[in-house]
């Protein structure tokens, strides 16, 4: 089956002395195997997720070493997911206008760099910072590598297939983050969950400028900045006054004032985005059903699902006193099932509607999380964590493709990018104000069963249980969200010489 490659956005002309051959064309560029533009786009997008996830297990190790509190720790988490998300929608229209490649390379020789610095970090406000200019990293590298993947293969069977396994690859970085940063916390150190990027960054550098071809959508024009930062303020606004409303309530000024304030910045992002020639998220967009219901079921699934990888961790060391490699290992099950899932999908896609293998692997993930809400002081792997990991990973791999294909369908070449960011920012921005919504859920209750007399074991796993409960009911409305508004297309057959093509239903 043959795929699409973009030519290189440039090649240079030979000067002759003498008469040109008549039949010799200038030789071109050879076109990069196309398992090679795979294996690049995966490689970058695997270590820019592998960073949502591999600090989870060192954190008691951060906050012992940097004396980080409760707040703090969350923010570690929270500052790389906000600028990750924040910044998506630049990275996405940047790729489009300068060049995939060069934006590819460029975002991830940023993310490189801010993992080092957050491995030296001596303070708490350095790691912090660090996380966060990672993020902006992550948001160039991210939309690239789908954007790289779906401007290389054709649509159809092909793409689908490049798409599950982004998805497979991207969710195995998540799922194995844990694993990866238990083994380096334990036998070296909390700051190789940051330094081991270094290396691994540099490789995947290397690969990306030898193997992948540059494409771009056309001229370059002006960067919409300001959008930008309004929506990365706006978010980190309305984390911080979610955060706030642990230690002061909902009615504080402390809570309502950065609320009051995320909203205001969200809107003045929107009349900016209305309003300027070249807008970092064209409104339209959202005129095509795909994208709107794909983007806003992943807004709420993101919400919910990034519980599973902070509070698990949590749940693993702090309750059921796993060192951080046994916490790392009981993350297996997890990466393998997520990966399956993601694997399994576009196979089901082949012979039913992306809606409906969506609908089967929300429902999943609902079962699993509220099997998981049931974890209590006296758990075991085999009897509170293993069961509901397989399940809700299986379901969560399901899922999360067929939204990706939907959300990315509608869109065109010119703003490939641009639709890739969108669908990454929807999953970050939920998960990042879902945790924060957890984080706060988690505390009342941990709070409230210290001051019944519950033992510290049982008080964690009270307020972990809480945030599972809440979360199974958020993952319920995504699911909802995609039965009620998701349209449905028929099986991806294929169509005239051989490619793939996804028919409406």
């Amino acid at each position: 089956m043959g795929a699409h490659t973009p030519y290189p956005e440039s090649s240079a002309t030979e000067r002759t002395t003498g008469p040109a051959p008549a039949t010799s064309p200038p030789a071109a560029r050879a076109a990069p195997p196309v398992w090679s533009v795979l294996l690049a786009a995966c490689a970058g997008q695997f270590l820019v997720v592998l960073d949502v996830s591999v600090v989870n297990v060192a954190l008691p190790a951060m906050r012992s070493s940097l004396g980080l509190g409760e707040t703090g720790l969350q923010w570690v988490v929270n500052a790389y997911v906000l600028t990750f998300a924040g910044f998506l929608l630049l990275g996405g229209r940047a790729a489009d206008l300068f060049g995939r490649k060069r934006v590819f390379l460029l975002g991830l020789g940023l993310f490189t760099a801010a993992s080092l610095a957050g491995g030296l970090a001596q303070e708490p406000w350095q790691l912090i910072a660090a996380r966060a200019v990672q993020g902006v990293g992550a948001a160039v590298v991210s939309p690239a590598t789908l954007t790289i993947l779906t401007t290389t293969f054709p649509h159809g069977s092909a793409r689908t297939r490049a798409i599950g396994t982004w998805t497979a690859v991207g969710a195995g970085g998540g799922a194995a983050g844990g694993l990866v940063g238990g083994l380096l916390t334990e036998y070296l150190s909390w700051r190789w969950v940051l330094l081991v990027n270094v290396p691994v960054g540099v490789l995947v550098l290397v690969a990306g400028a030898v193997w992948l071809a540059e494409s771009r959508s056309g001229a370059v024009r002006r960067l919409d900045i300001p959008g930008a930062v309004l929506v990365t303020a706006g978010l980190a606004a309305l984390a911080y006054g979610i955060v706030q409303t642990e230690s002061y309530g909902w009615g504080a000024a402390a809570s309502l004032a950065p609320l009051l304030a995320g909203l205001a910045l969200l809107g003045a992002f929107l009349a900016v985005e209305a309003r300027t020639r070249e807008p970092l998220m064209p409104l339209r967009l959202f005129r095509v059903r795909s994208v709107t219901a794909a983007n806003a079921a992943m807004t709420v699934f993101g919400a919910g699902m990034f519980a599973m990888w902070y509070f698990m961790s949590l749940y693993l060391q702090n309750v059921l006193h796993y060192s951080p490699v046994k916490a790392g290992l009981a993350f297996l099950p997890y990466s393998l099932s997520i990966v399956l899932g993601s694997k399994l999908a576009p196979r089901l896609m082949a012979r039913f509607d992306g809606k409906t293998v969506a609908m089967v692997g929300g429902t999943l993930v609902v079962a699993g999380f509220a099997w998981q809400s049931r974890m209590d002081a006296d758990g075991t792997f085999l009897g509170t964590v293993l069961g509901p990991a397989v399940v809700m990973s299986l379901g969560s791999g399901l899922l999360m493709t067929p939204l990706a294909a939907a959300a990315t369908s509608g869109a065109t070449p010119s703003e490939a990018g641009l639709v890739s960011g969108l669908v990454n920012t929807s999953r970050q921005m939920g998960g990042a104000l879902g945790l924060s919504v957890l984080a706060t859920v988690a505390a009342e209750r941990i709070s409230a069963a210290r001051g019944d007399g519950d033992t510290a074991d049982q008080a964690l796993a009270a307020g972990y249980a809480q945030a599972f409960t809440v979360a199974t009911g958020i993952i319920a409305v995504s699911t909802v969200l995609i039965a009620v508004t998701l349209p449905r297309t028929s099986a991806v057959t294929a169509g005239p010489g051989g490619e793939g093509t996804d028919r409406p239903a």
